[in-house]
């Protein structure tokens, strides 16, 4: 069981890790040959900005903007695909594409880049789903991810023009609602089915030696019930 749970820990951590090393050679690209990605971002409403949904995730301002947004997708990432395995794949590419789809619709026209997006999406789902799910497990998970991030919830407010507030905002929207929408799919409370057990008459029948131990002789109720009436009709 411990090399199953290991093996479990490490392929947990290979799709964030895998992500997060792709976002990184894209800066480091960018950053060799100095050119600058910010225009596959997205442009709202803009047919042009379209493309930024599936790119815009990918392409950060500086290292320290990556490395802001690299930090919490290992962490946030690999306790998704730990804990929620089974619909993990799901909940990052919906997050992924929505987030960057709502803010195409409704942010500023400004191109908005980065992974913060898909930073607030897992955030928020992994907050709420322990709760709704009430697994003790995952509802350690939501207080440790609140302990661990829960200022993130400043990002979402317009405080600062240079930061995509609107991303933040829409990616933590998105993660809620998906949390909700797959509340039933993936690990769940634990249920005890109590078996309900057959009607059963019990004769006793004891020895009449101290010593000797006592035999239960079980016999359905229905065989019981079934002898009384033929001792009554022999009567």
């Amino acid at each position: 069981m411990e090399i199953i749970e290991k093996r479990r820990l490490l392929y947990s951590l290979v799709p964030p890790l895998f992500f997060v090393g792709l976002i990184s050679i894209i800066k480091l690209l960018e950053f060799e040959f100095s050119l600058d990605f910010s225009e596959y971002g997205i442009l709202p409403r803009s047919l042009s900005g379209l493309k930024g949904i599936f790119i815009a995730p990918l392409i950060h301002s500086n290292f320290n903007h990556l490395f802001n947004n690299a930090i919490p997708l290992l962490i946030l990432g690999w306790s998704l695909f730990y804990f929620y395995r089974q619909i993990a794949m799901k909940v990052s590419i919906w997050s992924f594409i929505l987030a960057g789809l709502y803010t195409w619709i409704s942010a500023r026209a400004a191109y908005h880049i980065g992974a913060s997006g898909l930073v607030y999406a897992l955030f928020g789902f992994l907050l709420i789903s322990g709760f709704i799910r009430k697994n003790t497990s995952l509802i350690a998970l939501s207080f440790l991810t609140a302990f661990l991030y829960g200022s993130l919830i400043w990002g979402i407010l317009p405080w600062d023009h240079k930061i995509s507030w609107e991303g933040h905002f829409w990616g933590l929207f998105v993660g809620l609602v998906l949390a909700i929408f797959y509340r039933k799919q993936g690990p769940q409370a634990k249920k005890y089915d109590w078996e309900e057990e057959e009607d059963l008459g019990i004769m006793f029948e004891e020895t009449s030696h101290s010593d000797s131990p006592i035999v239960y002789h079980f016999i359905p109720k229905k065989e019981v019930e079934g002898s009384t009436d033929k001792e009554r009709e022999s009567k």
